[in-house]
């Protein structure tokens, strides 16, 4: 009777651990499953892995390598609910550069350098936003002059002070040094634009004139714009921003301010005669573009001879985009992005097409803050030819884009573990990627010997 009570008992316990075993299995399952749960409509833009309309990341055909190639480059949530217009407008797969890079410190304890521009081979222009200093930074041998005299008096409360420069077509002649800043007038502040020429010892600015001031003024102290880039016939491109507060940025929709523009100058400040707006009699003669909200970089593709301009969003929604003339690109009655506070913009409409505007080209969610941007047009580093680097504020990297067709095909960051602002960026004529931040640092990025 002992034994077969034993035999029972021993049989009893080995069923009760099968169970627990299978128990602690269906567990396991359970956290992958929480771990990675299917992907929605509504998530895929917030997952690590984007599900495409070519495949299911549920399905089984769906591998773990596929995933991976797809990532993209922004693995932090998104900020609203937008659906971007089209498959490639937000978000784009993650790309690593190859080629193995020399990053140098060229120069540190600057100011909040702003803008630059590369004069002679390996010398830059490089402008200090609050103390209003043009300063030269020598790449080769690692130093920085004394502030360069003549420059103008800026307004540097906020985000104002002396922003970009660049030089005129004809520099190595004229020595002609073109500025933007903010300029105290009646009525508050402006964007304004002047031009001087280097003296031969390079210690002033001779003869600085003010040229252009983007009217009307008003009394704040953000979202100047400021970028300038001359174009092929010798005029300039200058940007603005809509000055921010509700209701002035409502005038980035009107045609009778420079608010919120692209606007296309002569050297002397007139307007182009070929601006889209030149026989409207209620339009200013200089509005290239308009709808924009903060412009602050600006440069041309190298294979095609775009346009290229990127700006701030609020919170998410920087654009990229492709400028046009007479184009309304929509601020502020569309944007992909929310008010700082968490209020959507004008209901939450983001169909920039369906209401009359231009879709920006892509957009960032989260915000990246970008500022300054510069197309590589050198085969120093082959890879990243006709590629576009663009600086981040508050996400404290560079962003390197690739594009295809005019599509943005992938993203990488650098210098992510600099924590640094990032505030404009240049490519040099040796093919150097050189980038100036709010730290008052020069950065030169190229190729390993």
């Amino acid at each position: 009777m002992t034994k077969v009570s034993w035999s029972r008992f021993m049989l009893f316990a080995m069923l009760m651990l099968v169970l627990v075993l299978a128990a602690c299995s269906n567990d396991d399952a359970s956290d992958d499953a929480a771990i990675e749960p299917p992907a929605t409509e509504e998530s895929a833009g917030d997952s690590e892995e984007e599900s495409t309309d070519e495949s299911d990341a549920g399905t089984e055909e769906s591998t773990d390598e596929g995933a991976e190639e797809n990532e993209p480059a922004e693995t932090e949530p998104k900020v609203t609910e937008f659906e971007p217009a089209f498959a490639e407008q937000t978000r784009a797969p993650a790309v690593v550069t190859e080629t193995e890079l020399n990053v140098e410190v060229v120069a540190e304890g600057l100011d909040v350098s702003w803008g630059m521009a590369e004069f002679e081979p390996n010398r830059l222009l490089v402008t200090q936003r609050d103390t209003a200093e043009l300063l030269i930074v020598n790449l080769d041998e690692f130093a920085v002059s004394e502030p360069i005299a003549g420059t103008p008096e800026v307004n540097n409360s906020g985000q104002g002070g002396l922003l970009d420069v660049t030089i005129a077509p004809d520099f190595e002649e004229s020595r002609m040094v073109f500025l933007t800043f903010s300029q105290d007038v009646e009525g508050g502040t402006v964007t304004a634009v002047g031009k001087g020429a280097l003296s031969e010892d390079e210690t002033s600015l001779e003869g600085f004139e003010v040229i252009f001031q983007a009217t009307p003024a008003y009394d704040g102290d953000l979202h100047y714009g400021g970028r300038i880039i001359f174009d092929e016939e010798g005029n300039l491109f200058l940007t603005t921003g809509e000055r921010s507060d509700d209701p002035i940025r409502e005038r980035a929709q009107d045609l009778d301010a420079y608010l919120g523009k692209v606007i296309h100058i002569t050297q002397d400040g007139e307007a182009v005669e070929t601006n889209p707006f030149i026989d409207d009699e209620e339009a200013l003669d200089g509005i290239y573009s308009y709808g924009h909200r903060n412009i602050q970089g600006i440069d041309y593709h190298p294979e095609t001879g775009d346009l290229w301009i990127v700006e701030f969003g609020p919170q998410a929604g920087d654009e990229l985009n492709i400028i046009e003339p007479g184009n309304n690109y929509g601020w502020p009655v569309v944007s992909y992005g929310i008010e700082y506070t968490g209020e959507l913009i004008n209901d939450g409409i983001s169909e920039h097409e369906a209401q009359g505007f231009v879709e920006p080209r892509y957009y960032w969610d989260p915000t990246s803050a970008p500022s300054g941007m510069s197309f590589y047009d050198n085969d120093a580093i082959p890879e990243w030819e006709n590629n576009l680097f663009i600086g981040g504020l508050v996400s404290s990297y560079i962003a390197r884009v690739v594009i295809e067709d005019d599509t943005i095909v992938g993203e990488e960051r650098l210098l992510t573990d600099e924590g640094e602002r990032f505030r404009d960026i240049l490519v040099t004529q040796d093919g150097a990627l050189i980038a100036i931040t709010d730290g008052g640092k020069v950065y030169k990025v190229s190729a390993a010997e």
